[in-house]
């Protein structure tokens, strides 16, 4: 079927999982804007920053599946973009990013164009470092080819793809993108290393199942959580995998941490004779404050369309179809199954004490346990660490890749594309980057419950610089900033007034809550003391 290029593009997009574009349009980009509205085929919501933007698009393709997508103008949006796409690449999101960009007869004018740096070029090889695939859809002859393969390019791959599309483009004619065979699979390859897998694993006197990012961004949740059942394995995430496999009935036993964590949990994985990486990134996020280094090489890696035991390795294996051949062998289940692992939280203070992270994690505890579980859009720093003193629920928070001003419009691209209310921890250097999105929230149909951990500092930087005078941000009144961006706002000093703030914000809809948490200097996390002492103690020579 013949319509114009956008529409097609868009028709491909909602097929692949998409269920919205998030977006700021720029010259080169109005041709392009125009066609998305008129076709109303996905809804367009508009931010006010390219970085806002590409967290919104980041964390709705994390929270809903399928693809997340930001559109943008050529040079001065895009480059913008940068960070969020190297987040998306870092993390494993796909993330499309559509660019508009000139059109022919600008191209060959000879004339430098506004937005270009160095070369007409430079933005494409600049999104060659970031991307899994990308196209330039200046042919409508080639673009239904390239638009098929690019997008599923994002979703067999788990990255961020690029489709570049000049002005002159938008409304051309074009046929609808052909469904793209699979990849062949070597289904004896497969065979043989789950074969492989499974005996490795019933050798063992202590197996253990540790979870990562991937077993969501290729939605095998489910599928996982009755493996682990079959297997009658005991089950773990990395820091990363915060949230996953919540409430599935296997005997869940928190989130390893290493020395910042529970001592039972990291012996556990640290001693497993048949440590069953799922899924997880082996980045220092994850692994760097071991209490005794991992031999990844007598560990089980499933990552990246790759299978390493000890010296053997299986390519081109992708997780989704190693996971249901393990369940072709692995047909029953135990007879009893696992009861998930009782965790202590934080108990809630006195209601005169002074606001800490930990009293900040009871207090949401309490209203989770109340009113139910609200899923968590988490930014850098202590309040990332204070998340995992929370009640475990659906988390979604920059942990590998380490960038500030995720939370906010995280939480934004996370109610937009799931309607649930989110629950936002966030610091207020954090907030400083991208917190001034919430000004977009009303128009979006967001009402967030945002946690501002304000100690007017980078508080985390200064635990390890503690002599830095730049750490400090100065004394800024957020409370009072929220009612003119369409929110209600309250200073909280006392774990008493947190409680209030919190059931006041709870029972209000249709506006967002800041809750502006006033900590003092150097109060930081349990969890993140006993990580800054570790990374301390690990560091230190000899």
């Amino acid at each position: 079927m013949w319509s114009n290029l956008t529409e097609q593009l868009l028709h491909a997009l909602k097929a692949r999982g998409a269920t919205e574009i998030f977006g700021i349009p720029g010259d080169f980009a109005l041709p392009l804007f125009r066609a998305i509205e008129r076709a109303a085929i996905l809804p367009l919501y508009t931010l006010s920053h390219e970085p806002g933007l590409g967290f919104a698009a980041d964390a709705a393709a994390r929270v809903r599946g399928g693809l997340g997508v930001a559109a943008v103008t050529y040079g001065a949006g895009a480059l913008n973009m940068v960070n969020p796409v190297a987040n998306a690449y870092a993390e494993r999101v796909p993330l499309v990013v559509l660019s508009g960009a000139p059109a022919a007869h600008e191209v060959a004018s000879g004339l430098l164009l506004h937005h270009q740096v160095k070369a007409l070029d430079s933005q494409w090889r600049i999104f060659e470092e970031l991307t899994v695939d990308r196209a330039r859809l200046d042919d409508p002859v080639t673009a239904p080819a390239l638009i098929a393969r690019v997008l599923d390019s994002a979703l067999r791959r788990a990255g961020p793809v690029y489709l570049e599309i000049p002005r002159d483009m938008p409304e051309r004619a074009c046929a609808a993108p052909p469904e793209l065979p699979p990849p062949p699979l070597d289904r004896e390859r497969l065979a043989a290393c789950a074969d492989e897998l499974l005996a490795r694993l019933r050798a063992a006197r202590h197996p253990l199942l540790l979870v990562g990012v991937e077993i969501r961004r290729y939605g095998i949740e489910a599928q996982v959580a009755e493996l682990a059942r079959r297997l009658n394995i005991p089950v773990a995430t990395t820091l990363m995998g915060r949230g996953l496999l919540v409430d599935s009935g296997v005997q869940h036993l928190g989130t390893y941490l290493g020395l910042a964590g529970d001592p039972e949990l990291t012996e556990a994985v640290e001693g497993s004779d048949a440590l069953l990486l799922l899924g997880a990134i082996i980045c220092d996020s994850n692994f760097a404050v071991s209490r005794k280094r991992i031999d990844f090489r007598h560990a089980i890696r499933v990552w990246q369309g790759e299978v390493e035991m000890g010296h053997h390795v299986y390519r081109e294996l992708p997780i989704k179809e190693l996971v249901e051949a393990l369940l072709l062998r692995v047909m029953t289940r135990p007879p009893q199954p696992f009861i998930e692992t009782a965790r202590a939280t934080p108990e809630l203070p006195a209601p005169d004490a002074p606001l800490t992270p930990a009293a900040i994690a009871a207090a949401a505890n309490a209203l989770m346990q109340k009113h139910g579980a609200l899923p968590v859009a988490c930014d850098m720093g202590d309040c990332l660490f204070t998340a995992m003193d929370l009640t475990p629920t659906d988390l979604i928070a920059p942990g590998y890749y380490a960038t500030m001003g995720y939370g906010v419009p995280a939480a934004l691209g996370l109610q937009v594309a799931t309607g649930r209310r989110p629950l936002v921890l966030v610091g207020d250097g954090a907030f400083q980057m991208t917190g001034w999105e919430l000004g977009n929230a009303r128009a979006m149909g967001c009402d967030p419950i945002v946690l501002l951990l304000n100690n007017a500092s980078w508080e985390m930087l200064r635990t390890f610089e503690p002599e830095g005078r730049y750490n400090g941000r100065g004394a800024w009144d957020f409370a009072a900033m929220a009612a003119g961006m369409g929110g209600r706002g309250y200073e909280v000093h006392t774990v008493g007034q947190l409680v209030e703030a919190l059931a006041c914000a709870q029972a209000e809809r249709g506006r967002f809550q800041l809750l502006d948490l006033r900590l003092a200097p150097g109060v930081l996390s349990p969890t993140l003391q006993r990580f800054v002492g570790a990374v301390k103690r690990l560091s230190m020579p000899g």
